[in-house]
């Protein structure tokens, strides 16, 4: 399964050169919350409307491959919500992540890639 994560570009950088991912969401780590916040493709806009909407400045999409994973993954139920958001609990391999998309930050608001694309080209 695809599953997506929203990510400051510093971030995912660091990540990069340690080759573990671990923020919850913005502003809050792994460890704080105790899972990695994800969306399956129909949640992402929801979810950059809803945290991420005052943020001033372009932001990453990964796109990650639950197969890959070494941590735990599951699809949890939250409140209020039509669909079970994914939570991955651990650190995120880097290499589980097949690919990234920019989410530009525009006047009116964030501008998604084609996530079709995106889990297509991943």
């Amino acid at each position: 399964m695809r599953i997506f994560h929203i990510a400051e570009p510093a971030d995912w950088g660091a990540a990069l050169d340690s080759g573990r991912y671990s923020w919850s969401t913005r502003g809050r780590s792994l460890d704080a919350v105790g899972f990695i916040h994800c969306s399956q493709s129909q949640q992402v806009s929801a979810v950059l409307t809803a945290i991420y909407s005052d943020v001033d400045h372009d932001l990453l999409l990964l796109v990650i491959e639950t197969e890959l994973l070494t941590s735990p993954w599951q699809l949890d139920d939250v409140p209020g919500a039509a669909d079970p958001f994914p939570h991955i609990y651990g650190p995120l391999d880097i290499d589980a992540v097949t690919q990234t998309g920019p989410l530009r930050r525009t006047t009116q608001g964030f501008v998604l890639p084609d996530l079709a694309d995106l889990a297509d080209l991943a």
